[in-house]
């Protein structure tokens, strides 16, 4: 849920706050004086692209903040909001809220924010499209699209999981016959590529590289070619440390030798032990560090010398090895570990090009398999869609009936989508009928619009006027919002739904409206008394100061009388109005308190 939104410096709002609740809230207004600023708002917050004219004139920027909670969201959405929150590195405000917030520049680029983090604007849009459903003016002529007719057809029979097993099938089947295809069609270069790979990888296994044995076999090349410098060093610091050595490398006492450095601290350390005084024994303490140092280290030195070869003769075979590598890695990789990589690489693409007849019919029979799956696949989901259109229609057409709508119909049809042999994604079912197989089925979904019963059933974008678009809508959303198909909790934003509709219609709407923020949260940007009535929370926003800056307020008894006066006929100042008013608005709280 939506429970505070922050504007600065966007269109002609200045600098606005306003609060939210449960329930239904209007947002009203003089034409010009920024209520649809608040949903470009939200559009923003929504991940909308950014429009640096949005940006108020004299200012460097615009900023929109929104304050969410998810607690009213079922568990399942609930989980799906951490998991964007943790996958962003987004954290929760004190009282378990989420911030999200957007800022353009007027110069530079949009930058977005959640939960504190600075986020692409595409994070933003994943978390507030769990919460936020936005409708404006533009959404009704979005409706007379097939695809989100489709949508909205899908919504409400939810038919995420067959759909998504078509699309995996529909992905396999669309890899294995673009694979043989392209084998068949290019039999002759793949068959030289083959041969190509399998020569490279001959002459790979030939020579039978270790990982990581080119850096190892220089540092054994370097080590034998200054073997007996190597002996020399480290016999000296052996014996400097523990004593000579004698041709078996045992320590060895010749008279007049200079003692070790381990006989040395040995007397040290006898000699401060022996006394009675705490620092000089502290002392001792230290030598004995030193010697397990000392001894350690002349220890590992004794086995470096016992490892070192006894001649350089392996140095001819370790310098063939060599030049056996060096001739992988001058045709194939940097490195031997670059060279074992293109070899794993290498094994899989032949695999992949095998052009052998075996191999075709083994993918001609797997491209075979997966078309039966899919075709299964697609007739269920098209079994749902039809089942569930009739089910809309139905539902619908009586939710127009209560807009002042009796006589109107809407229908919804669903059929398959033809195709021919020349296309790519033809498909057979089971039927023998060959179709369009699509990312979304093979469905061709439209919604048809009368009027009045008995008159043609016309597509929706021929028939229905502005009006009538508003009120098919606003059906269609009490329908999917009353279907279970989309979270309690979440909020549902309408700019001007009820445009071009008055009157009695108006009225229907407005219980709508009141209907659906039962389970809902639903702010409206209306012109209508009749909606604004109905309202729980009743915000405007009105022209402040000099330069046409707005604000936006929250009205309540005797304002909230004069506002609905003043959309009634302008007549805010006058007894007649207000007692309209006064009259519509206690109609409505006694509806909305009888109703269930």
């Amino acid at each position: 849920m939506l429970t505070e939104i922050r504007i600065e410096s966007l269109g002609a709002i200045s600098a606005a706050t306003a609060e939210f609740g449960q329930g239904l809230t209007v947002l009203t207004g003089e034409t010009g004086t920024g209520k649809t600023m608040v949903v470009t708002g939200l559009q923003l917050l929504g991940g909308a692209r950014a429009d640096a004219t949005r940006v108020r004139s004299g200012a460097d920027r615009a900023v929109v903040e929104g304050r969410f909670t998810t607690v009213d969201l079922d568990e399942a959405a609930a989980a799906q909001i951490d998991d964007i929150l943790d996958s962003s590195g987004a954290e929760r405000d004190e009282d378990g809220s989420v911030i999200a917030s957007r800022s353009v520049s007027r110069d530079g680029p949009s930058r977005a924010y959640l939960g504190g983090r600075s986020v692409p604007a595409k994070s933003l849009s994943s978390f507030t499209t769990e919460l936020l459903t936005l409708h404006g003016q533009n959404d009704q002529l979005r409706l007379m699209r097939p695809e989100q007719q489709r949508n909205a057809l899908d919504r409400f029979a939810d038919v995420g999981s067959r759909l998504e097993r078509y699309r995996k099938l529909r992905d396999a089947w669309q890899s294995a016959r673009r694979d043989l295809v392209e084998r068949r069609n290019h039999a002759r270069e793949l068959a030289q590529e083959a041969d190509r790979l399998k020569f490279a990888l001959n002459e790979i296994d030939a020579v039978d590289p270790e990982p990581g044995e080119d850096d190892a076999l220089l540092a054994d090349i370097r080590r034998l070619s200054e073997l007996d410098a190597l002996r020399e060093a480290a016999a000296s610091a052996r014996g400097a440390l523990s004593g000579a050595l004698d041709d078996s490398g045992a320590a060895a006492e010749f008279p007049g030798e200079p003692r070790s450095a381990a006989d040395l601290l040995g007397q040290a350390k006898a000699a401060l032990a022996a006394t009675d005084d705490a620092t000089l024994r502290a002392l001792a303490d230290q030598l004995d560090e030193a010697l397990a140092v000392v001894s350690d280290a002349a220890r590992e030195l004794g086995d470096y010398l016992f490892q070192l070869p006894a001649d350089a003769s392996a140095l001819d075979t370790k310098l063939a090895r060599q030049a056996d590598l060096r001739t992988l890695t001058r045709k194939y990789a940097a490195d031997i570990d670059g060279v074992l990589q293109w070899a794993r690489q290498a094994r899989t693409r032949l695999a992949q090009i095998d052009v052998s007849e075996e191999a075709l019919t083994s993918l001609q029979r797997r491209v075979d398999e997966l078309a039966v799956q899919l075709a299964e696949a697609a007739t269920d989901l098209s079994k749902l869609r039809r089942q569930a259109a009739k089910r809309l229609a139905k539902a619908v057409s009586a939710e127009l009936s209560g807009l002042a709508m009796a006589n109107a119909e809407l229908a919804v049809s669903v059929t398959t989508a033809a195709a021919n042999d020349d296309n790519p994604a033809a498909l057979r079912l089971p039927s023998g009928e060959l179709v369009h197989a699509g990312a979304d089925g093979i469905d061709q979904v439209e919604f048809g619009f009368a009027a009045h019963r008995g008159t043609t059933v016309l597509p929706l974008s021929k028939s229905a006027s502005g009006g009538e678009l508003s009120r098919v809508m606003l059906a269609l959303e009490v329908v999917l919002a009353t279907s279970a198909r989309r979270s309690a909790g979440t909020t549902m934003v309408f700019d001007e739904v009820d445009a071009g509709v008055g009157g009695r219609a108006a009225v229907q709407i407005g219980r709508r409206l009141a209907r659906l923020a039962h389970t809902h949260q639903v702010i409206v940007v209306t012109h209508l008394p009749q909606v604004a009535a109905y309202a729980d929370v009743h915000l405007v926003v009105d022209t402040i100061g000099a330069d046409g800056a707005s604000a936006v307020r929250r009205v309540e008894g005797a304002d909230r009388v004069a506002e609905l006066a003043r959309m009634l006929a302008g007549l805010g100042d006058s007894d007649s109005g207000r007692a309209h008013a006064s009259e519509l608005l206690e109609a409505a709280r006694a509806e909305i308190s009888s109703s269930p």
